[in-house]
């Protein structure tokens, strides 16, 4: 957007700072998010759980997208963009300050309580920020202004459970070995307490620097944008339509959204525990969500470069597709005794290292890569001439982020039944589903493709 108003009547000088505060909070996204992936392997093993029940982790923190999107959308119409944001934030803080509580009991369902109101604050700031970014510049152009939001989305998924790891996971080893010499159950609980306590300082600051952004947000300066404009042609276009359910392409976006966010979550939050699973050391295997996360850094700043001048934003989408089928077959079908190291670094010390990397899980891994352009694909293709019905169908999309509840649950379900490696045959019909709308779904009811 290189003129100075833009189709919202925004100035260039307006819209640049707007991008960069909605940047800031896309990281927060991530950072608070993709720290499941360690949450779920050390509440399993603080609150002796098994896969299945380690996995109501994603549960409690995705369903709240689906309770809450709807109500989010009123809250959003009285507040207005800036005040819902802020609100959103500290209710997010709320969420992490109740991790306190849940560690000095050990009681694994106030743990899931605060991931329950975490997502509350998340399904807030998710249903005011997506909508802006695609409506705040050309629409021909909004999955590249997505991608944008991913990359610092994902660049805090990568610290984050880094992080994370390094503070409540720190001498794993050690503390696995303890256990194992327990004498008693209470020996075993006071180990497992002391290692409970270890999430308290880290939420404590992520409850002050939450409360602060909320209190930041209210004195700095972003443009309203109007999701119920539309031009005349839409306006047209829409007259015979009385309902959201009028719109066919919307309907299966969120289905699409559904199955998209399910393997998303999979891929990022199933990996750590997938390669303790066969065997390898926590020392590597914290920073497998990591790998997932650059990944997908890597495809999204492919969408900002090849989107929209290279690459048509659902051609972009058939692309990772067909990828995530293939890394699938990939994850399920390769030995998982095949095992190789890999150069990385810590982006958090900065520390060069060696990690013991099962190709199994490589693909996994790779996930990342064929799931980074279907969230900014969708959206735009989603809400293809809307008009008026923009925020309702929005809060439709987030509230498909439920699917980030409701299929990492069956992939512990098929794990404890079957095994870690044979429960990601769940990956290829939720690709499959995302190929359709590539393909076909995207298009019907519309005059024109997208």
């Amino acid at each position: 957007m290189a003129n100075n108003d833009s189709t919202n009547g925004i100035s260039k000088k307006d819209y640049l700072f707007s991008i960069t505060v909605i940047g800031l909070f896309f990281f927060i996204f991530g950072f608070v998010t993709w720290l499941n992936g360690v949450l779920i392997p050390f509440l399993r093993t603080a609150c002796e759980l098994n896969d299945f029940q380690a996995y109501f982790v994603t549960f409690a923190f995705y369903i709240s997208y689906f309770v809450m999107a709807l109500p989010s959308s009123a809250v959003l119409k009285k507040t207005g963009f800036k005040n819902g944001m802020a609100f959103g934030l500290w209710i997010m803080a709320a969420g992490t300050l109740i991790f306190i509580p849940a560690a000095l009991t050990r009681t694994f369902g106030l743990f899931l309580t605060g991931l329950f109101v975490e997502g509350t604050g998340l399904a807030l700031l998710q249903t005011a920020s997506n909508p802006y970014v695609t409506i705040i510049g050309p629409r021909e152009s909004a999955a590249k202004r997505i991608s944008i939001m991913g990359i610092a989305n994902k660049f805090a998924g990568v610290i984050a459970p880094i992080i994370l790891a390094s503070i409540i996971l720190k001498d794993s080893h050690i503390l696995e070995e303890k256990l194992a010499q327990a004498a008693d159950q209470a020996s075993r609980a006071v180990i497992l307490d002391e290692m409970a306590r270890n999430v308290i300082m880290p939420y404590i600051v992520m409850t002050v620097i939450l409360l602060l952004l909320g209190l930041l947000l209210r004195y700095v300066h972003l443009p309203e944008v109007d999701t119920d404009a539309e031009d005349e042609a839409v306006g047209m276009a829409n007259l015979k339509k009385t309902s959201i359910w009028h719109f066919p392409h919307l309907i299966l976006g969120v289905v699409t959204l559904f199955f998209y966010v399910g393997v998303e979550v999979i891929a990022g939050d199933s990996i750590i525990r997938y390669g303790q699973s066969l065997g390898i050391g926590m020392d590597s295997a914290k920073y497998f969500t990591s790998l997932t996360m650059v990944s997908m850094i890597i495809g999204y700043f492919a969408g900002i470069i090849l989107i929209p001048k290279y690459l048509k934003q659902a051609d972009a989408l058939k692309i990772c597709t067909i990828l995530g089928v293939i890394f699938s077959l990939g994850a399920v079908f390769t030995p998982a005794d095949k095992v190789f190291t890999m150069p990385f670094i810590d982006l958090v010390t900065f520390k060069p290292l060696q990690l013991v990397l099962p190709v199994t899980v490589l693909f996994v891994a790779l996930m990342g890569l064929a799931n980074s352009l279907v969230w900014p694909a969708v959206w735009p293709l989603a809400l293809n001439g809307l008009g008026k019905y923009t925020k309702t169908a929005s809060a439709m999309l987030i509230m498909a982020i439920a699917g980030g509840a409701l299929l990492p649950l069956l992939y512990g379900k098929l794990a404890v039944s079957f095994s870690t490696q044979s429960a990601y045959w769940l990956c290829l019909p939720c690709y499959l589903v995302i190929m359709f709308y590539a393909f076909i779904g995207h298009k019907i009811g519309l005059r024109n493709e997208a």
